[in-house]
């Protein structure tokens, strides 16, 4: 049990948050606490019956069966973590941006193309994102197919249709980590640093306070400074 819990106090603070809910939620689902129809994705129940969780709620199941729940699972926590503690080391307020950016972008896509989960397309943005910033990370699959880590997020695309499972998840996924990655990464190289995307400042005050500035000796509050031969020399 210390184990585990050594393992989950590791993982970095927004991919544990993250996969902590994900997890909660699904074993709800498992055990036949909550419905799928209860947290799903639709816009009409959102706007007129103001069921506002489904707003996040259908970011956090990760599937009916056991084994898309862990490759869901698995990719989420992969992913999410090596970007957390690899691109946004130190950068906790842009990691929860880059989350909030996905949910918005997923959100108003899934306002169009009917989509129920959103999970599923939200863990494909992570991935296609850390594709593209390691684009020099060989892959290998079943030890027969090796390619470039800028391309997993395609061959999970093809792996989809191969499987005759629907695509769209894979599409918004890749659609949202290709205008992110261009937006931060592309756009700011080609214009003198100069970005679209801005953490907003009340992100930055709560995930990345300022550390507290040291205060001179001179400055500190007064009390008793004991000299080196046993002294005392009132402030």
């Amino acid at each position: 049990m210390n184990e585990i819990l050594q393992f989950i106090s590791l993982i970095p603070p927004v991919t544990r948050t993250y996969l902590g809910l994900c997890c909660f939620v699904t074993f709800l689902v498992q055990f036949d606490i909550i419905t799928p129809f209860h947290i799903y994705f639709n816009w009409n129940l959102i706007v007129k019956e103001f069921q506002l969780w489904r707003l996040v709620s259908s970011f956090l199941y990760l599937g009916s069966s056991n084994i898309s729940f862990i490759f869901n699972l698995i990719f989420s926590y992969r992913y999410s973590r090596m970007l957390e503690e690899d691109s946004f080391a130190f950068r906790t307020a842009d990691f929860v941006f880059l989350y909030l950016y996905g949910a918005v972008f997923m959100i108003v896509c899934g306002i169009f193309t009917n989509t129920v989960f959103l999970g599923q397309a939200f863990t494909i943005m992570l991935v296609y994102i850390w594709g593209r910033r390691n684009p020099d990370v060989r892959l290998n699959f079943l030890g027969t197919l090796t390619f470039g880590a800028s391309y997993l997020s395609y061959f999970l695309f093809f792996l989809s249709i191969l499987m005759n499972q629907s695509v769209v998840g894979d599409i918004l996924g890749i659609s949202a980590g290709h205008i992110y990655y261009f937006l931060e990464d592309v756009y700011p190289r080609e214009h003198n640093g100069q970005k679209i995307l801005k953490t907003p400042s009340i992100l930055k005050r709560i995930f990345d306070p300022a550390p507290l500035a040291e205060v001179p000796v001179d400055e500190r509050a007064g009390g008793m400074a004991w000299g080196a031969n046993g002294d005392v020399d009132e402030r």
